[in-house]
């Protein structure tokens, strides 16, 4: 039995196309559940979420003008998370602008991927995700910016803890909590313009939300937290990758199972 599992494993990770994926999501999984908890714990979950809808209009902006989806997804995202987190933070009506702006780069999302006249298969990439058509180049690219997010994060560790976890407190003692908020908030747009690769960048908040919430129902420290994410987002890609392949259905569908499924059943343990 297990040696049929080692056969079929020596099977799947032969092809090439698989073995990007692998490299490309495990990454990704890494560097979501790594940020996931500070945007759950600092409450940016909407903001994120709104993020990747802008990263939408990025991406078809980018098919638009020839380019990259993920170049214009990251100028996109990085532009928008730093002007509409800071007026988000200080608007009292933030959850109305962030549905404005949200409308806004929906609206742009269409009206580009109709001026570049690409085909539905374009658009569906962008909007779901399309892992097992990345070439070699695509996961050179999320290498270099998920391990720059990964770094960055970690230098960072103990103010960005700090301004996530108890934002009120380090309101007062950070010094620079504005320089912080920034960071932040680029961390955050890389994060969703690299991780819609994987899922899409209309379901970005599974992988980035979902196993953040779900650890921190059952981690005690921040350090236990970021753990349990990174393990469950891993393992959710892990898996999503081997079914997708076996069932023939779309990657980004087991994910969404699989996360929420780990979500739901820590909701119902730590009752």
């Amino acid at each position: 039995m297990w040696l049929s599992y080692v056969k079929e494993a020596k099977i799947l990770f032969s092809f090439p196309f698989m073995q990007h994926a692998f490299v490309a999501g495990t990454l990704i999984a890494i560097m979501s559940g790594l940020i996931g908890p500070f945007i759950v714990a600092r409450r940016m979950s909407f903001l994120a979420h709104t993020l990747s809808e802008i990263g939408f209009a990025g991406a078809s902006f980018a098919l638009f003008m020839s380019w990259s989806p993920l170049v214009g997804m990251l100028l996109f995202s990085v532009v928008a998370s730093m002007s509409v987190g800071e007026l988000g933070m200080k608007e009292q009506r933030s959850e109305s602008l962030i549905s404005a702006v949200s409308a806004v780069a929906i609206g742009l999302g269409i009206a580009f991927l109709s001026l570049s006249n690409k085909n539905a298969t374009a658009a569906t990439g962008i909007l779901f995700g399309s892992i097992f058509s990345i070439n070699q180049t695509d996961v050179w690219e999320v290498v270099v910016l998920a391990t720059l997010v990964i770094l960055i994060t970690l230098m960072m560790f103990r103010p960005l803890r700090h301004f996530a976890f108890d934002y009120t407190t380090a309101s007062f003692s950070l010094k620079n909590i504005q320089l912080i908020e920034v960071l932040f908030l680029g961390l955050m747009a890389t994060t969703v313009a690299v991780s819609a690769q994987i899922v899409g960048s209309l379901l970005i908040f599974i992988l980035m939300i979902l196993p953040a919430s779900s650890a921190m129902r059952w981690g005690r420290t921040v350090w236990q937290i970021i753990g349990l994410a990174i393990m469950f987002s891993v393992l959710g890609v892990w898996l999503a990758l081997a079914l997708s392949y076996w069932l023939d259905l779309p990657v980004s569908f087991f994910i969404a199972i699989i996360e929420a499924s780990v979500y739901f059943i820590s909701l119902i343990k730590r009752r």
